[in-house]
């Protein structure tokens, strides 16, 4: 059972590292874009609302798609009040609570509040309301539905993670 569950977080951990590693270089061309609507903008006067729309895209899916691998890697926020205090047992059943008690119900309420907004995108296909924007905004939003999922997918490696290391089944997530 021991080895199930630590593919599964590997499978997860994988996922999520892969979908990090690539919206990364979203990044990258945030810049790159602006820096040319900037360069069109001013040097020849041209304005494309395609452009402009596909750098609040990127900047979306970087912080959507981004979110489950900041988990993973440990890169969120937390109140350290007691955490810090905590020894590594501890601080794996600290990690287990706040994933039940806080990220599994926060992400569960954005699907559920999500999931007719997004729907109704989809039903309508809906694109952009600029003149000439881009198409596909229904895509955009389904990142509503997707982030959490990715999310609940990365809690529960997490929480099988910290569970096993509390346990002692697992020396490896311990240490993390």
């Amino acid at each position: 059972m021991s080895h199930l569950v630590q593919r599964c977080i590997r499978g997860i951990d994988t996922l999520n590292q892969w979908i990090g590693t690539t919206v990364s270089w979203l990044t990258l061309a945030m810049v790159l874009v602006t820096f040319l609507i900037v360069v069109l903008r001013y040097a020849f006067d041209i304005s494309l609302v395609p452009m402009q729309e596909s750098v609040s895209y990127m900047h979306g899916l970087v912080f959507m798609l981004g979110a489950a691998y900041t988990l993973k890697a440990d890169g969120h926020v937390r109140v350290d009040i007691f955490y810090q205090c905590a020894g590594k047992v501890g601080q794996a059943w600290i990690d287990c609570l706040g994933v039940l008690v806080l990220l599994m119900p926060v992400a569960g309420f954005i699907i559920w509040s999500s999931w007719d907004y997004v729907a109704s995108a989809w039903e309508i296909r809906e694109s952009s309301s600029n003149s000439g924007g881009l198409p596909g905004v229904y895509l955009l939003k389904s990142m509503l539905i997707i982030t959490p999922v990715l999310l609940i997918l990365q809690g529960l490696s997490l929480f099988f993670g910290k569970l096993m290391a509390a346990l002692g089944l697992d020396s490896t997530q311990a240490a993390d």
